[in-house]
């Protein structure tokens, strides 16, 4: 395992930040800022041996300060979106910015969440370590509170995220990592071809095209949500179904089986949840969580964005799997619970690990 850091640039505040560099024995590198611990580059070496970056990203510290799609963006402490932007724990109501639709909140906070922080980084022997506090009532949460994100490339060609939290007062905590990816080359357009199987025979319709759960847990099965059987992204994308017509392509969460119990209790262990394939490069990327839910986006809303080396990202340029608990979880009853307290840390991991 080999870590190098780079001066990557300044805050408009003036602080320094650094891109950090992990490769492995087998030319496999990831890129990550401590600036949002946000992912920038994934380089693997596709059938033929040549190199590619199959995450999307900018060239430069500026995108990243804008970055309205949230390339490449760790998100937090609230990911996806809470109904009418506040939520109750205990009785005591929290309110979060309004900044979706002008009712709701989207991914905590578009300017203050940790996809705009500078987090503080430790290199590790195999990891770099990035850690953040925030402070009692900050951005709409309760307790005292200490984050760690820590990220990993092992020689099994693995990318790991290693989420931590902990409070001193029970709070929300559902953060989640906003990568994009085409497994073609970041360059190299839609991702309609990529061969997508996903281990969940539920997921959760919207009620409209604000995105916000009905609260119904519902069959894939007969639909074009259906991806247990591996099948092209864009095989159903233009079907006759209302939940696709509603968010403009897929922009789901998906219930990964066996990862809540009857009680409605999370069943922590890692399971692989998802397997896409680009058949042109012949690479695949095997998805592990041990959260209950994905919320699957096909980059429906990507609109001309400048990317890294001239490339322009528009709709469908890439796709997300963020791993997490399902939207609005805090505020509809018999979703599981992303609540955290002084004796109950919120810990996770995730894994996408690539052949």
């Amino acid at each position: 395992m080999n870590i190098k850091r780079e001066f990557f640039g300044e805050t408009k505040e003036g602080a320094p930040v650094y891109l950090y560099r992990l490769s492995n024995a087998n030319a496999m590198e990831v890129t990550v800022l401590n600036y949002g611990v946000n992912i920038r580059n994934v380089f693997i070496n596709d059938k033929n041996g040549v190199r590619r970056d199959v995450v999307l990203g900018y060239d430069n510290l500026d995108g990243y300060f804008d970055n309205a799609p949230t390339l490449g963006s760790t998100i937090g402490p609230n990911a996806n979106r809470v109904s009418g932007a506040s939520y109750s724990i205990d009785g005591k109501t929290f309110k979060l910015d309004i900044n979706e639709n002008g009712e709701n909140n989207l991914h905590t906070d578009l300017n203050k969440g940790f996809h705009k922080r500078i987090w503080n980084a430790t290199e590790k022997e195999d990891a770099v370590l990035f850690e953040l506090e925030q402070e009692d009532g900050e951005l709409g949460f309760a307790g005292s509170r200490k984050f760690s994100v820590e990220v990993k490339v092992t020689d099994d060609n693995e990318f790991v995220l290693h989420y931590h939290g902990q409070s001193d007062a029970k709070t929300l905590i559902n953060p989640t990592n906003h990568t994009y990816f085409n497994l073609g080359g970041h360059d190299s357009g839609k991702v309609f071809d990529h061969i997508m199987q996903i281990s969940a025979h539920e997921y959760t319709p919207v009620i409209d095209s604000k995105s916000i759960p009905t609260g119904e847990i519902a069959n894939v099965e007969g639909t074009p949500m259906n991806f247990l059987v591996a099948k092209p992204i864009g095989q159903d994308f233009d079907d006759d179904f209302e939940q696709l017509k509603l968010t403009n392509g897929y922009d789901h969460n998906y219930c990964i089986d066996g990862a809540v119990n009857e009680n409605g209790e999370v069943v922590k262990e890692l399971r692989n949840f998802a397997n896409v394939t680009n058949p042109n490069t012949g690479i695949t990327m095997h998805c592990y969580s041990d959260l209950p839910g994905v919320q699957f986006y096909a980059g429906n809303f990507l609109n001309d964005i400048k990317g890294k080396e001239g490339a322009r990202y528009s709709a469908r340029c890439g796709f997300c799997l963020e791993t997490q608990y399902y939207p609005d979880s805090i505020n509809i009853d018999g979703f599981p619970k992303p609540v955290f307290g002084p004796e109950n840390d919120y810990d996770s991991t995730t894994i996408y690990k690539f052949s």
